[in-house]
């Protein structure tokens, strides 16, 4: 199946993952793409040392269903993450990786791979320095609701011609080059802020400190607020809270919690305090927003 020269998937072919995933959906064979991968997967509920090898696509990772806790090695200390319905994930090209995860409900995703030369042929028009990916990973870690969108709809697009695929893949490297750009965090700031969101989504149902952000970061908490702010155009405090909020709108989208389960999973002491923040933000209540 991975025979287009435009893809860097031939380090996949070394590896059998059919115990651990089942592909629902291949837009090379089912819509007979070649200028856009687009993959739909069910996956098991648990993995131990599963291989990602590294690949010089664009390759974005949209979590449309699970409630999964993940822990990835490339080197260095071990990350862990949860990953909600709607969360996106870019995978920092040429880097290989392990990871462990476990799942308490099914667990789905589509995977879309924009190939290297229309990436670097964006980057190009575009002007300037190469494209910084791990500025891009972490620009789309807080959200992007253009990607989860087109992503969203790319499946159900199979009865386009590979132009549709194409203009796509045009579209989602100059949307993210562009975007990325925008995300001025230069040298060991930059970093800082990084280790700063990575603890937030990590960490987004437990009781953090600003404190406990900064030191993760290794800077005091004065800097790091400056710096954050400097970064994002946000606080810290306002940037966690708007991450809580994100999660809680895609929970009670996409699941059949509770409001009270949704509040302890997204940070909040309570469901009354979930309400107030939700209501300040978005405008209604969690009630109100799950009728919509």
């Amino acid at each position: 199946m991975f025979d287009s020269p435009d893809f860097d998937l031939a380090p996949y072919a070394e590896f059998d993952t059919s115990a651990l995933v089942r592909r629902t959906y291949c837009s090379w064979g089912d819509a007979g793409w070649r200028s856009l991968l687009v993959q739909c997967f069910d996956h098991a509920s648990e993995a131990d040392h599963l291989p990602m090898p590294g690949v010089s696509d664009l390759h974005l990772v949209l979590y449309v269903a699970g409630d999964v806790a993940m822990r990835t090695r490339a080197g260095g200390k071990p990350l862990r993450r949860c990953w909600v319905p709607g969360d996106l994930e870019l995978v920092v090209p040429g880097r290989a990786a392990v990871r462990d995860y476990r799942t308490t409900s099914a667990m789905r995703t589509i995977q879309v791979h924009v190939p290297s030369a229309t990436v670097e042929r964006t980057a190009a028009q575009l002007g300037g320095s190469g494209p910084d990916f791990e500025v891009l990973s972490a620009a789309l870690d807080t959200g992007d609701p253009v990607v989860e969108q087109i992503i969203r709809a790319l499946p159900a697009a199979g009865g386009a011609n590979d132009l549709y695929a194409e203009s796509a893949a045009a579209f989602l490297a100059t949307h993210l080059l562009t975007r990325g750009r925008h995300e001025p965090l230069p040298g060991p700031e930059h970093a800082a802020v990084r280790a700063g969101i990575a603890v937030m989504r990590d960490r987004l149902a437990e009781p953090l400190t600003l404190a406990d952000i900064a030191a993760e970061a290794h800077l005091s908490v004065y800097h790091f607020i400056r710096v954050f702010r400097a970064a994002t155009g946000e606080t810290p405090h306002r940037f966690l809270t708007r991450l809580r909020i994100e999660r809680a709108q895609r929970l009670l989208s996409d699941s059949a919690l509770t409001i009270g389960q949704i509040a302890e999973r997204c940070g909040f002491a309570s469901p009354g305090a979930l309400s107030a923040a939700f209501l300040s933000h978005v405008g209604v209540r969690p009630s109100a927003y799950r009728k919509i």
